[in-house]
């Protein structure tokens, strides 16, 4: 942790000393903390611009047409350096698409990489919605547009509770006696440190008063998935192997889907090696 990030967390440390969290576990809860990008629309900060917020749907011509609407488009170029942890490629455009709609067991979105030296043409924006389901046009209607500007950030856990692999029961935080406290010290001072926004690109997921974290919760998701012959395994049962590769607060934009954030996660061999078809993605609506 540089000595910058080491600054901004002032008000937690205070808040952690007021509370009666001894220094050594407040210390070490800080240990675990991200780097993540905070992406908002233009206007409301002041970050390079790094992608967008809807618009063209450009694709390779041998791609076939996404089963979800298109949420943003990031140029991976443009992302500030060292502004997540992730195994991202260099450049190139990553495109996120999702309906904000939870479901049992199939992923609710996907995520495309577009190399950069590769040929795109645009795309019907409605194309994935084949059924021409009304309801599902309106609320499309509504996602936002616009260019998406990038603030380099860092973050904390939301959750507290873990169910260790092969184990049935949850637990706190191992290794984390004071974490329930320290997740609520992180929610009354992270607008201090690092404020959420629209969208977000690695770190922990963003979303208060989680008792689990969404990573976890879409790994069984999609390990149910695999065994309902919805989703194409391998996949494996320990978050340890999964990271948050984006969410996006959709309730703060699209209507009807009010209070709706989506989790796009990924195993970590699966970003390692660019297989972007292997992200699943989760819904947590809390209407």
């Amino acid at each position: 942790m540089t000595s910058a990030i080491r600054g901004r967390f002032r008000p937690f440390r205070e808040a952690a000393a007021v509370r009666g969290v001894p220094a050594d576990h407040v210390e070490r809860w800080l240990a675990t903390a991200r780097p993540c990008a905070t992406l908002t629309l233009s206007g409301e900060d002041t970050g390079p611009v790094v992608g967008r917020f809807g618009g063209p749907l450009p694709l390779p011509a041998d791609t076939p047409d996404p089963e979800h609407p298109l949420v943003a488009s990031i140029d991976l170029a443009a992302l500030p350096a060292g502004a997540t942890d992730l195994s991202l490629p260099p450049d190139g455009l990553l495109l996120f698409f999702a309906l904000p709609e939870p479901g049992d067991d199939t992923s609710a979105g996907t995520v495309i990489h577009v190399p950069a030296d590769v040929a795109v043409a645009p795309r019907d924006p409605y194309a994935w919605n084949s059924g021409n389901i009304a309801e599902y046009d309106r609320v499309f209607a509504s996602y936002p547009e616009g260019p998406l500007r990038a603030r380099t950030d860092v973050s904390l856990p939301h959750h507290q509770f873990i169910v260790p692999p092969g184990e049935e029961e949850a637990v706190l935080l191992p290794g984390h006696p004071y974490c329930s406290e320290l997740v609520e010290i992180w929610e009354d001072t992270k607008d201090l440190i690092a404020p959420s926004a629209q969208m977000q690109i690695g770190g922990y997921a963003d979303e208060e008063a989680v008792e689990f974290d969404p990573v976890d919760v879409a790994a069984s998701l999609a390990a149910q998935a695999v065994d309902a012959g919805h989703w194409d395994g391998p996949v494996s049962d320990d978050v340890a192997d999964w990271v948050l590769l984006a969410d996006w607060y959709a309730g703060r934009n699209v209507e009807r889907r009010e209070g709706a954030t989506v989790h796009w996660v990924i195993q970590r061999e699966d970003l390692a090696a660019r297989r972007f078809e292997r992200v699943f993605t989760t819904v947590f609506w809390n209407p």
